[in-house]
């Protein structure tokens, strides 16, 4: 993620303050709780109340393609804050709902509405750009309510990277106006040239209609009930109306049921698992935006809500057992987006795969660098790693042949720009002050150092990309094959085996039992224990006696915390627990090194990790598993401790569950044979059996029940549709 975290070690105090051009300040706790929801390219954050700007401490507003397009929204009941019952998201994150009632409202010392007579509920969904609002309103008590409800609003229109705490020398001019006697017109014409709008309607016609407040008076009779509907639309054309409130929740739902059609789902025999398992696709599913190319899965709420290629990628790699259509969508995207020219404050270069992408006016202007922003070293090789997976899985041919071209430009740029030196390693370093400063998934501005805590410097290869390349070119020669490019499959195959090679020479530190987390320019490895090169296992890059002592030191408590495995070993110098990437815990990390541990038959090892996560998960709000938290030693009766500015949703946290139980069952697809197979699979003590619906390859999909019987598993088949065979492939 491109954020620069602020810590800054005293022991190290002499190199300076920390660079911090995209940090992302926390000033102070949240008042109230936050939800939120999103559908495509708009997204809002709600307090507990359901209320916007109400409260201090949350990014609030209602937000599209990086523009915040409502700041504020507070309900209140005689002009104080209602009681608040209770609120939750539906399972499916379709909807908001809260609960509020009245205080004791009193008139000149006397009680004129008792509390608890009122029920007052907010029903929230997005739709099409437009946030809709029900409340409805119910008198339970045994006289006539007479009352006043006044809704206040406003709007900043601020970039979102304001949001996120940059200081803008100069805006545009903002204005509101009535346009009727239900409808309210915010407009901002921004430094970019363009317009954007706010129109807020409300139903039925308010009692007092301001620009910056809608205001009614009810009379309501014992246990009678009525209803305001309020419409709030970004960019609304003219003349357009928002549609009818509960029309538009059902075509939404409907919608949102019809987008998980086709994938496999999965039940267990333990009812919390299943839960952490329906939050993350809920998840999944508002995270996923229809784009031109496919369905792609935006990053995350509220920082992320947009196009990134590593965490597209990764996300797709994930669900790729699941649903690979995900994996066919961004591909396709970021095909569409690779650079076919050099923009040095874009960090752009030809054949390189985006890293993120804005729609906002700062974006705009090129006040940051990222309306179309090439930042990351390792877009470009898991993009080649996923094209070759995705073929693995589908035997998809005609995705092969449109992607084919975008392959190879992404092959040229490893060996060409990618390598700066030509020293066979995959470097970054940034063309300008203005980009991220380090380019890795580990994007903080101190992820890289040395053992003594110092940064690393000048073009610097990581370690886990080198695998991403190594993983890459051997799928990418198979792909070859599958063309009939047998001289490009032969060439691809020995320079995967040359970087394997090379690399086991470069970056093993036999006393630390490890691989160096990066070279530095200078080509000295950075000799610091970090789950890097937990990652490294994933790729099947690294020999296996190697992999075996880098998988016993991640299960080490210096590494694992009893919750998950560590950014960075407990101990090292820039350790902490509560940074961003210098020792905290990520999901998506865990994940991933669970498939590496399972590719190298490490099956204790993944059960381990899936059970810090799972329990980590059941702690959590809504079983929902955020971008990350903090590396503290487990304790007793405690749950994990949370990082203050994590994403929840974030799309590679939510499909980490199902990363996880694949890592477990050890799941193969070979789409050219119709075959699954089950390599030396182990369920998890807290798991005593699986069921699989609807695990599809080509136009065939069976259902699979996996029950365990100690340390080992049988498979039931319970349902065949079409062609496909599966089986059980157990270690000798």
């Amino acid at each position: 993620m491109p954020v620069e975290t602020a810590t800054q070690l005293s022991s190290i105090a002499s190199e300076g303050p920390a660079e911090q051009p995209f940090y992302i300040p926390m000033t102070g706790p949240a008042a109230r709780p936050r939800r939120s929801l999103k559908h495509d390219d708009t997204f809002i954050v709600l307090d507990g109340h359901g209320d916007i700007g109400a409260s201090a401490g949350g990014p609030d507003g209602l937000f599209n393609a990086d523009t915040r397009y409502l700041a504020r929204l507070e309900l209140t009941l005689e002009d104080v804050q209602p009681l608040l019952l209770g609120s939750s998201l539906r399972d499916d994150n379709s909807a908001l709902t809260v609960d509020l009632t009245n205080p004791d409202i009193y008139e000149q010392g006397r009680l004129v509405l008792p509390k608890d007579m009122l029920h007052i509920v907010r029903t929230v969904f997005l739709w099409h750009g437009t946030a809709y609002q029900r409340i409805g309103l119910q008198n339970h008590g045994d006289r006539r309510a007479s009352f006043k409800i006044k809704l206040t609003f406003d709007n900043d229109f601020a970039d979102l990277f304001e949001v996120r705490g940059a200081v803008r020398a100069k805006r545009g001019i903002g204005s509101g106006r009535l346009v009727g006697p239900s409808d309210v017109m915010l407009d901002y014409r921004g430094l970019d040239g363009a317009t954007r709008t706010t129109a807020l309607h409300f139903d039925p016609r308010p009692s007092r209609l301001a620009v910056d407040a809608a205001t009614y008076h009810f009379d309501l009779d014992p246990q009678q009930s009525t209803s305001l509907f309020i419409a709030v639309t970004c960019n609304v054309r003219a003349g357009e109306q928002p549609g009818r409130f509960f029309r538009s929740l059902l075509a939404h739902r409907r919608e949102m049921r019809r987008c998980t059609q086709g994938a496999a789902s999965i039940e267990t025999s333990n009812d919390i698992f299943n839960e952490v398992l329906c939050q993350a696709a809920a998840d999944l599913n508002i995270l996923m935006t229809d784009t031109p190319e496919g369905r792609y899965p935006y990053a995350g709420i509220p920082w992320y809500s947009t196009t990134f290629g590593r965490d597209g990628l990764i996300t797709a790699m994930q669900m790729l057992w699941v649903d690979p259509r995900i994996a066919r969508g961004v591909l396709r995207r970021l095909a569409v987006h690779q650079a076919d020219k050099t923009d040095p404050l874009a960090d752009a270069e030809p054949g390189k795969i985006l890293h993120e992408m804005r729609g906002g006016e700062m974006a705009a202007l090129r006040e940051v660098p990222f309306a179309c922003y090439y930042g990351s070293v390792d877009s470009t090789p898991l993009f080649v790693l996923l094209a070759g997976l995705y073929i693995e899985r589908t035997g998809d041919m005609a995705t092969l042949q449109e992607l084919w071209p975008a392959i190879e430009r992404a092959l040229r740029w490893i060996d060409g720009p990618g390598d700066p030196d030509r020293d066979g390693f995959v470097e970054y370093q940034r063309a300008t002050e203005q980009g991220l400063a380090n380019q890795g998934w580990k994007d903080s501005y101190d992820a890289v150092f040395h053992a003594d805590g110092h940064l690393a410097e000048g073009n610097i290869a990581l370690a886990e990309v080198q695998g991403y390349v190594f993983a890459g070119k051997q799928l990418a020669a198979r792909c070859a094959r599958r063309l009939g490019k047998t001289e490009m499959a032969e060439r691809l195959q020995a320079e995967a085996a040359r970087l394997a090679q090379q690399f086991e020479e470069a970056f093993w530190c036999e006393d630390l039992n490890t691989y160096a987390l990066a070279l530095d320019g200078n080509k000295q490895p950075c000799k610091v224990r970090t789950s890097n090169a937990g990652q490294l296992l994933f790729s099947g890059m690294v020999r296996e006696d190697r992999a075996r002592k880098v998988a016993a030191d991640l299960l080490r408590p210096h590494f694992f915390s009893g919750w998950g495995i560590r950014t960075v070993a407990r101990g090292e110098a820039r350790y902490n627990p509560m940074s961003y990437h210098d020792g905290s815990i990520w999901p998506h990390d865990n994940a991933l090194i669970a498939l590496g541990l399972s590719r190298y038959g490490l099956k204790h090892a993944v059960e381990h990790v899936f059970r810090g996560l799972f329990e980590a998960a059941s702690y959590m709000d809504l079983r929902r598993l955020p971008e990350l938290f903090c590396g503290f030693r487990r304790e007793k009766h405690r749950g994990p401790t949370l990082y203050p500015v994590a994403c929840a949703p974030q799309a590679w946290a939510s499909a980490t569950p199902f990363t996880l139980l694949e890592a477990a069952l050890g799941l193969e697809f070979d789409a050219d044979c119709g075959q699954i197979r089950l390599r030396n699979p182990r369920l998890p003590a807290f798991l005593d059996w699986v069921v699989l619906h609807d695990l599809r390859l080509g136009g065939a999909a069976i259902d699979l029940r996996i029950r365990r019987h100690g340390e080992d598993v049988s498979m039931e088949v319970l349902r065949r549709r079409g062609q496909i065979q599966v089986s059980l492939v157990l270690a000798q």
